[in-house]
């Protein structure tokens, strides 16, 4: 058995796929009436064209995720403490993956350390890299970083939780794999920004290079090693969501560039991610020159061409 708390594309599209592998899945969104139209229809209004499995119960019922199998959070970052918070008695002592990517604005924290703060019986673990919900949902190839810092667990989760086209790869770095998936929304916006403001495909690339280069040492100074980095949750999952308009910040970026309005209603993880990242390289005394001016950009504090000027002016130095 296989529990998700969240039925958003994500959290449903890992559902599908779970129990299109074999699991049995309970799928857990706190809306009724979503949860009685997916009962209806079959299908996620967030996933069109995608049937749930039969092996899959769609429920709102919350002591429906009671037991000793693994919980998948796929919740917002920002809203990470409150769910398990409030669902403290369901979800504690027993693996919990959280699904979402960024840092925590109020306190810098990442996922993993957001689980174990909140419930100290639990073993927490992190899924991220390179992925969209559509694809995992339809079945198509799709390769993740599963990291936990308990070998034996991660273990556990890797079989559970990989599919016949969801192939795992697991890591005990779990500060490397948090700040990549972290960082690379904020490097996400940038480079849509570039593309949005007309600069270039030249210039995305360095955008997306030296972004990677910010990511690296932001993670060193966490405590990461510099290797996770290079692998699915680093530079794997920054490729994709730098390139795609499936992906939100890219998307959003691109709406700073053109200087158009973006949908208040879609989710943007590396907006708030890129403001808890600068604080936290302050204190870490990290140099993030492109955040800095991701942010500024967000609080509309300069233009598009105020923010290149930002960028090129640097003081030269050796790659």
């Amino acid at each position: 058995m296989i529990g998700i708390m969240g039925a958003g594309a994500f959290g449903t599209a890992l559902a599908v796929a779970l129990a299109l592998g074999g699991r049995d899945v309970v799928l857990w969104a706190r809306d009724p009436e979503a949860v009685a139209r997916m009962k209806r229809t079959g299908e996620n209004p967030r996933l069109p064209d995608v049937s749930l499995p039969e092996n899959l119960t769609v429920t709102d019922d919350i002591g429906s995720l009671a037991g000793d199998f693994p919980v998948l959070l796929a919740v917002p970052m920002q809203k990470l403490r409150d769910a398990v918070r409030d669902h403290a008695g369901v979800l504690d002592r027993r693996p919990l993956v959280a699904c979402c990517k960024g840092i925590e604005l109020t306190t810098g924290r990442g996922p993993s350390q957001v689980l174990a703060e909140e419930l100290p019986d639990a073993t927490p673990a992190l899924l991220t890299g390179p992925s969209f919900a559509a694809d995992i949902a339809r079945g198509l190839p799709t390769a993740l970083t599963l990291a936990c810092a308990h070998g034996p667990c991660a273990e556990e989760l890797q079989n559970a939780l990989s599919a016949p086209a969801l192939r795992l790869y697991r890591t005990e770095d779990v500060t490397g794999a948090e700040t990549g998936g972290a960082m690379k929304n904020v490097i996400a916006i940038a480079s849509g920004a570039a593309i949005g403001a007309g600069y270039g495909e030249s210039a995305r690339a360095a955008v997306m290079t030296r972004g990677y280069a910010e990511m690296v040492r932001l993670a060193v100074a966490r405590g990461a090693e510099e290797h996770t980095l290079a692998g699915l949750s680093g530079f794997g999952d920054l490729a994709l969501t730098c390139t795609s308009t499936l992906s939100r910040n890219y998307r959003f970026g691109i709406s700073i560039g053109e200087g158009q309005s973006f949908d208040p209603n879609v989710t943007v993880e590396g907006a708030a991610t890129a403001r808890a990242v600068q604080e936290a390289s302050k204190a870490l005394g990290v140099e993030m020159p492109i955040t800095q001016v991701v942010v500024a950009l967000i609080d509309g504090k300069v233009d598009m061409e105020t923010a290149l000027g930002m960028l090129l002016s640097r003081p030269l130095k050796e790659e």
